[in-house]
């Protein structure tokens, strides 16, 4: 089986080798670029499973790279930023970055982070079957979603947020339960990252007769 490729991209060498000690200790195969053009220019060759992403890049920077990988692909993208703001990692989110890291980090989290990431995106077991709530299916098997027949297109983490609410439909999750399930570890306070995807799904979802409704001081749950 060959090894899983991780594109770090980031203008500071000595995370960057860091980052790669760790990464490839953990069997990944690690490629590196040092700003954003030279990232968008190698990632269509790679075909990384996974993109580590630094905001503050030369020449085009991180937030244009990730709008630009949107576009034409679903690749897990974890934001790197230097400032515990927000403003920065709303954006990110918005753009279509998967989760996000605050400078300076931990590597062993990035790591688990990865793995989590990489662990939900090829999460598809054969007898998974499909779930369907009022004109809404979920097909964890085939990670398909229609509305009223219709197909809806989901980034990777919006496909595993709305799965873990369609298991749990009826039930309100926490914020914080949220995190675990679908992101496949705790990181308690950074529950922005949940509101931001829930938005995102409820735009998807609309014109069906399924929404995600909001439990005010608890959390969100599935209703038809």
């Amino acid at each position: 089986m060959s090894k899983e490729t991780i594109l770090l991209v980031d203008d500071e060498r000595n995370i960057v080798d860091l980052a790669r000690m760790y990464l490839e200790q953990e069997g990944f195969k690690v490629e590196a670029a040092y700003d954003g053009k030279t990232a968008l220019t190698k990632i269509p060759s790679l075909q990384p499973a996974l993109i580590v992403l630094d905001l503050m890049l030369p020449v085009v920077d991180g937030w244009e790279v990730c709008r630009r990988v949107r576009t034409g692909s679903d690749v897990p993208i974890i934001m790197l930023t230097a400032r515990d703001d927000d403003v920065d990692k709303i954006v990110g989110l918005e753009l279509g970055a998967d989760d996000y890291l605050t400078k300076p980090f931990n590597p062993r989290e990035l790591v688990a982070r990865v793995k989590a990431i990489l662990r939900r995106a090829g999460h598809a077991p054969s007898g998974d079957k499909p779930i369907a709530l009022g004109d809404l299916v979920v097909d964890p098997a085939r990670r398909e979603v229609t509305v009223a027949g219709k197909p809806v297109e989901l980034r990777t983490k919006e496909f595993d947020l709305l799965l873990v609410l369609a298991e749990n439909r009826g039930l309100v999750l926490s914020r914080d339960k949220l995190l675990e399930l679908a992101w496949g570890y705790d990181f308690a306070g950074q529950t922005r990252t949940v509101d931001v995807h829930v938005a995102h799904l409820r735009d998807k979802l609309a014109g069906g007769n399924v929404e995600i409704e909001t439990v005010w001081g608890v959390g969100y749950k599935l209703v038809a």
